[in-house]
């Protein structure tokens, strides 16, 4: 028994591995994604002039959307805030990049893409976890039940 409870302490909870997976997934996709966007920040005036208009939208109209998702939606999954719906931008951005824009490029072009998408639907599915404002948000709200 006290092996038992010794061994547990080492390993810790199941759970608690689970949830500190999510925060580090939430982190490395949040924070990755942010380093897009901003470039694109950077570089706006010049990229709007050929940025892909896959939509009909306008192009600079497909660069702000695509930056929205890409700064706003990963600031949101960093800090956990709304994060299965702050997954669905970006999951439909890089569905069009890997569908609509790269669609004649070989796999290793799109390979990014498609990554980043199924990232995404991992964390449609997943949530948040423990350590996020989602989770504070739920708790919170039972409480009031």
């Amino acid at each position: 028994m006290e092996t038992t409870n010794k061994i547990q302490k080492i390993i810790g909870n199941q759970e608690t591995f689970t949830n500190i997976g999510l925060l580090i997934f939430r982190l490395i996709i949040g924070i990755f994604m942010l380093t897009h966007g901003l470039q694109k920040i950077t570089n706006f005036e010049m990229l709007k002039a050929f940025f892909p208009d896959p939509l009909g939208i306008g192009a600079s109209t497909s660069l702000i959307l695509i930056i929205l998702a890409e700064v706003g939606c990963s600031l949101l999954i960093i800090f956990g805030i709304f994060t299965r719906l702050a997954a669905i931008p970006p999951m439909f951005g890089m569905a069009v990049a890997a569908f609509m824009v790269h669609a004649n490029d070989p796999f290793s072009v799109k390979e990014i893409a498609f990554l980043y998408l199924f990232l995404y639907v991992a964390l449609l599915f997943f949530g948040a976890g423990k350590y996020s404002v989602d989770y504070l948000l739920a708790k919170h709200l039972t409480k009031k039940k």
